[in-house]
C-alpha cells in the first residue's frame, strides 16, 4: 500500500477500496466483527494507513456519511497511540485534511472533525498546529453557519478537555488563545442559532474555575449575557445558564453578590422549568449556596416560595425509571460493583452516609429532597410552618390517583428528620403511628419510602423503649420492617434491609430479646432473595452481629444462622466476587461470637489462606493460577483473618501454627496497593496481640516494612496504611519488648513530625502515633528518653485528646518510665504534661495511678522554695482540681 510519489500524498485506488470495503462490512449487523478488526489491525501497520482514513473521512464524497464517520472515529482512536511516532509529513497531511472539514455540509462530519481536532490538541498542544487557531478564528468570523458551528464544536471540546492550553502563553503569539476567543464567545451568546448559543456558553463556563484574566475583566459582559440567555427557548441553553450560576456561587460568589436577588429569583423560577434537566440543574444551586458558606439570611424571605417548589419536585415523574422498576420488579444479574473498604484501626473521621435514597440515579426528586434536608439543617424548625400544612394535605388525600403525592410527603418527613427534630418532637409519636401502617401500603414505592423515613427516626424510636408505649411502638416497627424484608418487591426488600440495618445500629443490645424472630426473617430472606439483593441481607446480618455481639453466641441462634451461610460459602467459588459480602459478613460474625466461632474457624481460616495464595500467584502468572488477579479478594480475606484473630483470641494460635500465614502476610505488607497494605498491617497488629511468637522469625522484616509506611513525605496519599502500621508497631512493642529496640529510634523520628504537624492529619493517626510512642518509651525508656524534650509538648497535647482505655494506659506507663529515666527532659513541658494527666476521667490501673503520683511528687520535690506552689497556681482551675487525686 505504497503512497504515490510526489510532494503531496495521494491514496491508491486499491487501498482506498479495500479500507472502505472493510468499514462498510464492519457496519453490517451480520459481519464477523473480530475478523474485520484483525484486518484493520493488519492495515494499521502500514505507515500511511491513517492518511487513508483521513482521506476517506474528509474527501470520500461518494461514500455514505456512516462510512466516512467510521473512518474518522477509527482515525481518532489510532491518533491517541500512533500520532507521536508518525512521519512529520503524515502528521501534516492529516491536519491539513481536517481543517476544511470544520465547515462540512453534514453535521455529523463537522462534529467528528471537532472530536479529532480536540484529541490532536490534547496530544500535540496548540503550538504544534499554528494554522488551527487561525482557521478557527476565520470560521467563527465567517458568518457561514456550517463553518461557525464546526469551529464552535471543536472549540467547545477543546475547552472541555484541555481548557488550560487555551489559557497559556504560546511562542509566536502576542496573546493567549482564550484572549482572542472569549470576546467572540460572548458575542455568539446573541446568535439566532440555538446550537451556537449552547456551544459558546458551555465553552465560557469551562473557564469559571481557571478564571483567566480576560474572563475576570469581562465578568460584567458575561453576567449580562447569562441574564440575556436566562429565558432562552432552548432548554439546553437554560440548563447551561443554571450551571454557570451554580459554578459561580461555588467558586466566585463575590461576582454574584450584587445580583444575588435576581439570581435567586431566576433559579426559583427555573426550578419549576418544564424540562426536568433544567429544573435539576437549578435545584443544585441551593446546596451549592450553603456549601459556599454564604449568609443563610439572604434566602430566608424566599423560603415560603421555595419549599412548595421542592415538595412538588419530590413527586415521582411519570417517566421515572424507579416507577417502572418497582412495578415490573424484574430480577436480573444487574448488580453494581461493590467495593470493600479495608480495615482501619482507630477512630474514623468520616461518617458512613447510609441515607442514600433507594435507587442510585441522581434526579430532580432526589436533588429536591437533598435541598430540603439542607434547608432543615440550616433553618431548623423555622421551615415547619411553611412545610407541614402542605405535607399534611398531601398525606390526607388517600385516593389512588394521589399516591405519588403521599409518597413525596413521606419522603419530605424523612428529609427533615434531622434538621427539624426539635420542632417535630412533640408530634413524633403521632407521626410514627401514622407511618407504621404505610409499611403495608398497596403501593410498593410507598412501602419502600416508609421504611427509609422510619429509619431516619431510629434514634427517637430506640430512646422510647424505656417506657411501655415506646417499647410497643419499637416492636411494631421492628416487625413491620421484618415483614417488608420478606416483601415480594425487590425495591421494597432493599429499602427494608437498609432501614433495618440503620435501626440495628441504633438499637444494639435492645434487639437481644427479639433475636430469634429477627434471624428467622433474615435467613428466610437469604433463601428468597435474588443475587442482587443478597448483599443487603449479608449487610443486615453483619450489622446485627456487630450490634448484639456475644448475645448471638447461643446454640439456638447459631442453628438458624450458620447452616444457610455455610451452604452458600461452599457453593461460591474462590474467584467469584459474590464472595466479598459473604467474607465481610463472616468477619462480623467471627468478632461477635468470639470463641463461639471456634467450631467454624478451621475451614474459614484455610480458605482465606488459599484465596490469598492463589491471588498472589495470579498477580505474577494468571495462566497457571487459572484466574485473573483481583486484589479485593486479598483485602477481604485479610480482614476476615483479622476478625478471626479478634474473635478467637489466643486460641487463634493453633490455626496460625499449621500454615504459612506469616510469609503470606509479609508479602501483603510489601504489596504495591495501599488497600492491601492497610488490611495487612491491621492483621499484623491483631497477630501481635494473640500469637506474636509466630511473627518472631521474621520480626525484623515486619518492623522494617511497617516503619517505612510512616515516611512523612508520602503520608497524605496513604494515611490509612500509616495509621495501621503505626498501631501494629505499638502492639508488637508490647509483646516483643526489648526485641523492638533496633527500630525504636527510626520509628520515633517518624512519629515526632506527625505529632508536631498534626493539623490537617487524620485524628486516628495522631492518636495511634501518640500511643505507639508511649509504648516504645515504656519498653525502651533508655533509648527514647534522651530525646524527649524535642517532642514532649506535642506528644502530651495528643495524649490529652485520647479517650480513657487500655492503650492510653500503656502510653502513660511510657510517659512515667521516660520521666523516671530523664526528669529534666520534661521540665519545660510540665504544664502540657499536667494537662495530659488531667485528661483522665478515671485510671483503672492501680499501678499507673501510683506511678503518676510518684512522677508529680518528684517534680514537687525538684521545684523548691515555693516554685511548685507558683506553678500550681498558674494552672487552669479545672486541671488543678483533677490533679488533687494524685496527692499533690
Amino acid at each position: 500500500m505504497a503512497a504515490a510519489s510526489g510532494t503531496t500524498w495521494q491514496p491508491q485506488e486499491e487501498g482506498f477500496k479495500e479500507i472502505c470495503g472493510l468499514l462498510e462490512q464492519q457496519m453490517s449487523p451480520t459481519s464477523d466483527k473480530s475478523q474485520i478488526w484483525q484486518q484493520l489491525q493488519h492495515y494499521s501497520h502500514f505507515p500511511d494507513f491513517n492518511n487513508y482514513l483521513a482521506f476517506i473521512f474528509a474527501r470520500a464524497e461518494g461514500k455514505s456519511v456512516d462510512v466516512r464517520q467510521a473512518a474518522g472515529l477509527l482515525l481518532k482512536n489510532n491518533l491517541r497511540t500512533a500520532f507521536k511516532n508518525m512521519p512529520p509529513a503524515n502528521q501534516q497531511y492529516i491536519k491539513s485534511e481536517l481543517l476544511p472539514s470544520l465547515g462540512a455540509a453534514d453535521r455529523h462530519i463537522r462534529s467528528t472533525t471537532g472530536t479529532i481536532i480536540s484529541v490532536l490538541v490534547q496530544i500535540d498542544g496548540v503550538a504544534g498546529w499554528p494554522e488551527l487557531l487561525q482557521a478557527l478564528v476565520n470560521s467563527l468570523d465567517s458568518n457561514d453557519i456550517n463553518h461557525m458551528e464546526g469551529a464552535m464544536d471543536a472549540l467547545s471540546k477543546i475547552c472541555e478537555d484541555v481548557p488550560q492550553l487555551l489559557d497559556s502563553d504560546i511562542s509566536g503569539l502576542s496573546d493567549r488563545p482564550i484572549t482572542v476567543f472569549l470576546p467572540r464567545f460572548l458575542l455568539l451568546f446573541q446568535s439566532p442559532h440555538a446550537t451556537i448559543r449552547k456551544l459558546s456558553l458551555s465553552s465560557v463556563n469551562q473557564f469559571i474555575m481557571l478564571m483567566p484574566k480576560v474572563l475576570y475583566l469581562s465578568m460584567d459582559k458575561y453576567l449580562q449575557g447569562l441574564f440575556l440567555l436566562a429565558n432562552d427557548p432552548a432548554p439546553e441553553v437554560r440548563k447551561l445558564v443554571c450551571a454557570a450560576f451554580v459554578q459561580l456561587i461555588e467558586v466566585r460568589p463575590a461576582f454574584l453578590e450584587p445580583h444575588l436577588r435576581n439570581v435567586i429569583e431566576y433559579i426559583l423560577q427555573v426550578n419549576k422549568d418544564p424540562d426536568e434537566e433544567v429544573a435539576l440543574e437549578a435545584c443544585e444551586f441551593w446546596s451549592a449556596y450553603f456549601d459556599a458558606q454564604l449568609p443563610p439570611e439572604n434566602l430566608r424571605e424566599f423560603l415560603p416560595r421555595l419549599i412548595p417548589v421542592l415538595l412538588s419536585n419530590m413527586v415521582y415523574a411519570d417517566d421515572d425509571e424507579s416507577l417502572l422498576e418497582a412495578e415490573v420488579c424484574h430480577y436480573g444479574q444487574d448488580i453494581k460493583p461493590r467495593f470493600h473498604s479495608s480495615r482501619f484501626h482507630g477512630s474514623e473521621d468520616g461518617e458512613d452516609d447510609d441515607d442514600e435514597d433507594i435507587v442510585n440515579m441522581w434526579n430532580l426528586r432526589k436533588c429536591s429532597a437533598a435541598a430540603l434536608d439542607i434547608l432543615s439543617n440550616v433553618f431548623g424548625d423555622d421551615i415547619l410552618p411553611m412545610l407541614m400544612p402542605v405535607v399534611q394535605t398531601k398525606l390526607s388525600n388517600t385516593s389512588d390517583e394521589a399516591w405519588k403525592e403521599r409518597e413525596a410527603a413521606v419522603l419530605a418527613l424523612g428529609a427533615i428528620a434531622e434538621g427539624c427534630l426539635n420542632g417535630l418532637f412533640p408530634h413524633l409519636s403521632e407521626i410514627i403511628t401514622f407511618l407504621i401502617p404505610l409499611l403495608d401500603d398497596k403501593y410498593p414505592l410507598i412501602r419502600s419510602i416508609s421504611c427509609w423515613t422510619l429509619s431516619r427516626f431510629s434514634k427517637y424510636i430506640v430512646q422510647g423503649t424505656d417506657h411501655p408505649e415506646g417499647r410497643e411502638q419499637f416492636n411494631k416497627i421492628l416487625m413491620g420492617l421484618l415483614r417488608r424484608v420478606l416483601d415480594d418487591n425487590k425495591r421494597v426488600q432493599e429499602a427494608a434491609c437498609s432501614a433495618f440495618a440503620t435501626l440495628e445500629e441504633e438499637a444494639a443490645e435492645e434487639l437481644a430479646p427479639c433475636l430469634e424472630i429477627i434471624l428467622q426473617h433474615l435467613m428466610c430472606a437469604f433463601g428468597k432473595y435474588q443475587r442482587r439483593n443478597l448483599r443487603i441481607v449479608y449487610d443486615a446480618i453483619g450489622t446485627l452481629a456487630d450490634a448484639v455481639g456475644g448475645e448471638l453466641n447461643q446454640p439456638r441462634y447459631l442453628e438458624i444462622l450458620m447452616p444457610p451461610l455455610i451452604e452458600k460459602w461452599q457453593q461460591i467459588p474462590n474467584s467469584d466476587k459474590d464472595l466479598f459480602p459473604l467474607l465481610e459478613c463472616f468477619t462480623s460474625i467471627a468478632q461477635a461470637l468470639g470463641t463461639g466461632f471456634a467450631s467454624f474457624a478451621q475451614p474459614v481460616f484455610q480458605r482465606c489462606i488459599t484465596i490469598i495464595q492463589s491471588q498472589q500467584l495470579a498477580k505474577v502468572d494468571p495462566a497457571s493460577a487459572g484466574l485473573q488477579y483481583d486484589r479485593e479478594f486479598i483485602v477481604c480475606s485479610l480482614d476476615l483473618l483479622s476478625g478471626l484473630a479478634e474473635g478467637l483470641g489466643t486460641s487463634f494460635e493453633s490455626l496460625v501454627s499449621q500454615g504459612n500465614l506469616r510469609d503470606l502476610l509479609l508479602q501483603c505488607c510489601l504489596d504495591d496497593a495501599p488497600d492491601v497494605r492497610q488490611s495487612a498491617f491491621a492483621l499484623l497488629g491483631d497477630l501481635a496481640r494473640v500469637c506474636s511468637i509466630h511473627l518472631r522469625p521474621r520480626l525484623t522484616e515486619f518492623l522494617d516494612v511497617a516503619t517505612k509506611q510512616l515516611d512523612t513525605s508520602k503520608l497524605k496519599e496513604t494515611i490509612s496504611v500509616a495509621n495501621n502500621a503505626c498501631w501494629a508497631i505499638g502492639e508488637l512493642a508490647i509483646k516483643v519488648q526489648k526485641e523492638i529496640s533496633p527500630v525504636v529510634l527510626s520509628v520515633v523520628s517518624c512519629l515526632v513530625p506527625i505529632l508536631q504537624h498534626a493539623e490537617g492529619l487524620n485524628k486516628s493517626l495522631i492518636e495511634n502515633s501518640a500511643i505507639t510512642l508511649g509504648r516504645l518509651a515504656w519498653v525502651c525508656p533508655e533509648l527514647v528518653s534522651p530525646h524527649m524534650e524535642h517532642f514532649m509538648q506535642a506528644w502530651c497535647f495528643a495524649l490529652s485528646m485520647i479517650r480513657d482505655d487500655i492503650e492510653k494506659e500503656d502510653a502513660f506507663h511510657g510517659l512515667c518510665a521516660m520521666v523516671k529515666a530523664n526528669p529534666s527532659g520534661a521540665m519545660n513541658s510540665l504544664v502540657f504534661m499536667c494537662k495530659a494527666i488531667a485528661s483522665w476521667h478515671e485510671i483503672r490501673s492501680e499501678d499507673l495511678h501510683k506511678e503518676i503520683c510518684l512522677v508529680l511528687q518528684g517534680y514537687k520535690q525538684m521545684l523548691k522554695d515555693g516554685a511548685w506552689e507558683q506553678f500550681m497556681s498558674a494552672l487552669e482551675p479545672s486541671v488543678k482540681d483533677k490533679l488533687l487525686k494524685y496527692q499533690v
